[in-house]
């Protein structure tokens, strides 16, 4: 595992290196892997580093965070810069005339700005594709290319390729929980409402939410503080919940589905043995609400995409349409007569399974597979377009319902699979409970990972 965020404030502590140096060292990095970005910071970057060697050097830094580097999706707006959301059509759109709140926000903190991250065109994939800046792709396994995972493909390589320790992304059906799955990586989705959306470019506004990429639970707990305001950023309890007395609850019959690979459930189940040794309570019993939420959007539909087309009908009546991933435009289009009756019956449906599933779970933390296989082969999905529509809902189907129920969750590696590709856990709680389940993800981490 490369080194978290952490782990490289340390060494600016120690003077084992400084910030001008890491920032030297992630723009070489991302050489590597020019896909990941759309824009790179540089001028800016280095200015803030400089910026934050100098604090460092005088004993008073910002932030535990202080000079890190810090890359972002390209939906959220840096001042300068084009917010492209990942469509060529957007390229000339006008610069931003300042920062997104969060960007503020990790700024007084002293991070460092690397640059603008690749995705899925408008964020519309759950696989990462785009034919218009490259697809990202993971150099670092072996053997032919695998899809990274989407939307937030670039953050997910930044982050996998040591450009930053920090990748901020967004989520509406799982863009920050899949390709953190798919490169071993962690991924928080936060609660809805928990940050400002104020200069994020969103998808589906009701199912958006935000959150990092990141290589530790420790780190996306300092970010996630950061973002409340909290310039020390360390949470008072930085041991996190006792794994012993810990509750966890899986449905066994969502992980005996033939769609879950052997290896992703074996690695969820053996997980769970570590943490119930460990002295936790992992119940095995049926959760109606998540199996409700997957009946719901298989049978009436997905909300977010008649959110996405409204969001972007002005667009799809243009004759900038064309310049649009024609993979991406069909599924906007798909949404083009979705009844509005069908839209509140979602909305209600989502109100009542929220409720429902806060009752189900008890006070337990949700666990299920991030997604059901490892990555797949990145080249049959550029050349089949029925195959990238039936991978694409494959890959979402277990992050989707807790989209739809708001529920916070974080993807955890928990091992590999198929050609030695990574595996992961999904730990999820109910909306609002952000601050339990980073404490909770804290606490299983090294049990998941198969190191305590």
């Amino acid at each position: 595992m490369l080194a978290d965020a952490h782990s490289l404030a340390q060494q600016f502590a120690d003077g084992t290196t400084d910030p001008v140096a890491a920032l030297e060292n992630a723009l070489l990095r991302a050489e590597r892997v020019p896909e990941a970005f759309i824009t790179l910071c540089e001028e800016r970057a280095l200015r803030e580093a400089a910026a934050a060697k100098a604090r460092w050097q005088a004993g008073q830094p910002l932030s535990p965070f202080d000079g890190v580097p810090v890359a972002w999706k390209d939906l959220y707006d840096l001042a300068g810069c084009v917010t492209t959301a990942g469509a060529k059509v957007r390229l000339h759109d006008q610069p931003a005339s300042r920062d997104c709140s969060l960007a503020t926000m990790l700024s007084r903190a002293g991070m460092v700005n690397i640059g603008k991250t690749n995705l899925s065109e408008l964020a519309y994939s759950g696989l990462g594709l785009n034919p218009h800046f490259g697809t990202p792709a993971n150099i670092s396994f072996v053997g032919e290319v695998r899809a990274p995972g989407g939307s937030s493909s670039g953050s997910a390589i930044a982050v996998a390729q040591g450009c930053a320790p920090i990748g901020m992304s967004t989520d509406t059906a799982g863009s920050i929980r899949v390709p953190a799955a798919f490169n071993g990586l962690v991924g928080y989705r936060s609660s809805a409402k928990r940050y400002s959306f104020e200069g994020v470019t969103p998808l589906a506004s009701s199912l958006d939410s935000l959150g990092p990429i990141t290589h530790s639970v420790r780190d996306a707990i300092v970010v996630d503080n950061l973002l409340l305001g909290d310039q020390n950023g360390m949470p008072l309890d930085t041991s996190g919940l006792p794994a012993a007395g810990l509750k966890l609850c899986v449905d066994i019959d969502l992980l005996d589905d033939s769609r879950i690979q052997p290896e992703v459930r074996a690695n969820l189940l053996a997980a769970l043995d570590r943490l119930a040794a460990a002295g936790a309570v992992v119940e095995r019993k049926k959760v109606r609400a998540f199996e409700q939420a997957l009946d719901v959007i298989e049978q009436i539909g997905w909300l977010g995409s008649a959110e996405a087309f409204a969001y972007y009908q002005a667009l799809l009546d243009s004759a900038d349409a064309e310049q649009l991933d024609p993979r991406v435009r069909k599924r906007l289009e798909a949404a083009r007569a979705f009844p509005a009756s069908k839209q509140v019956r979602l909305y209600q449906a989502a109100e009542a399974l929220k409720a429902q599933i806060a009752r189900e779970l008890d006070g337990a933390f949700l666990v299920t597979p991030t997604v059901g296989h490892v990555a797949p082969l990145l080249a049959p999905l550029e050349e089949d377009a029925n195959l990238f529509v039936a991978t694409n809902l494959a890959t979402l189907r277990l992050t989707m319902p807790g989209s739809m129920l708001d529920m916070p969750g974080i993807a955890l590696p928990s091992g590999t699979g198929e050609a030695g590709l990574p595996t992961s856990l999904l730990l999820s709680s109910v909306s609002g409970n952000d601050k339990e389940l980073l404490r909770a993800g804290l606490a299983i981490e090294p049990y998941v990972r198969g190191v305590n």
